[in-house]
């Protein structure tokens, strides 16, 4: 584990020929590890060699029971890998506070904490009890201040994501701070923590895995499935005499379906939030469309507009 923490968890994973563990973690300290990769390198530590993946089981019954008969905490749940924004505002705190680690008990620490988990991004059957608790929050402070380090003595280290965070850092302080500024307004508002989770195992929604408003553009997706919202929207388009059909095709689920389908819809914002910011939308910047084409808007990456999907269905 030490070797993991000194070498960072890619390195340390590349170096020895392992893959990211699927389903079960070990715990030591506040931090979690790759089960199986920690027991075939601790193999080495023991007075032998290194084991390699395909020479051992890494299931509940072989690594796992293992671990726990030695007393460690393995858990058969990983908590949902950092994105974009919620590395960029970790960094924020570091950046704030000239770039050394601060303490779980910090708190600017437990600020963050609390706004990650606030912000009920994750489904609650993807969240652990210590789901971006403060002790997770301080070991990636941590884990930054390791990255800008290495990186200002021309060497490599720690995960990909969190290296290309902090090099905006390096490369544009001011712009970062201010992007950081950005985020913590947006996602400090009322009307976005409150917000239902997004449910990831929407296979028809394509997530970027790496991009700048991830949170953002979650939380747009999740803002769109607001029954209120939606709701608002309809009786807007009544008010003004517009039909209650989608805005692409033209599909109309009340002659389609008669009483049963009258007035159903669903929304989808015009200008990405991650663009026009929180709390500045109005219903003008709603569109309403039939499911099928809102699931085509975001079936692939680049997400598209609803002016360019209209194109592509006239041709």
């Amino acid at each position: 584990m030490a070797e993991c923490d000194r070498l960072g968890r890619d390195t340390f994973l590349n170096h020895y020929g392992y893959k990211p563990a699927r389903a079960y973690v070990v715990v030591h300290l506040g931090r979690e590890y790759d089960s199986k990769a920690i027991v075939g390198v601790a193999h080495r530590y023991a007075g032998g060699r290194a084991l390699r993946p395909a020479e051992f089981s890494g299931g509940e019954q072989t690594v796992g029971r293992r671990l726990r008969e030695l007393g460690f905490d393995v858990r058969t749940e990983r908590e949902p890998a950092w994105v974009w924004d919620e590395l960029l505002l970790a960094c924020g705190l570091v950046d704030d506070r000239g770039w050394t680690g601060p303490p779980a008990d910090d708190p600017g620490v437990r600020a963050l904490s609390d706004l990650l988990r606030r912000l009920r991004m994750y489904p609650p059957g993807t969240r652990g009890s210590g789901f971006r608790g403060a002790a997770e929050v301080a070991r990636v402070c941590a884990d930054a201040v390791r990255v800008r380090t290495a990186m200002e003595a021309g060497r490599s280290g720690g995960a990909r994501m969190l290296r290309e965070v902090v090099r905006r850092f390096v490369d544009d302080p001011e712009a970062t701070r201010g992007a950081v500024r950005e985020i913590r307004e947006w996602a400090g508002d009322d009307e976005v923590a409150g917000l239902a989770p997004v449910d990831e195992d929407d296979s028809w929604v394509e997530w970027p895995s790496a991009v700048e408003g991830h949170l953002r553009l979650r939380l747009q997706y999740s803002r769109e499935r607001s029954r209120p919202l939606r709701n608002a929207k309809v009786e807007w388009a009544r008010r003004h005499g517009l039909p209650i059909a989608c805005e692409v095709c033209g599909f109309d689920f009340g002659r389609r379906y008669g009483p049963r389908g009258e007035g159903y819809i669903e929304i989808h914002h015009v200008v990405p939030l991650h663009h026009a910011g929180a709390g500045e939308n109005t219903l003008d910047d709603l569109a309403m469309l039939c499911a099928n084409c809102h699931r085509m808007i975001h079936a692939k990456q680049p997400w598209i507009t609803v002016a360019e999907l209209r194109a592509l269905v006239r041709g």
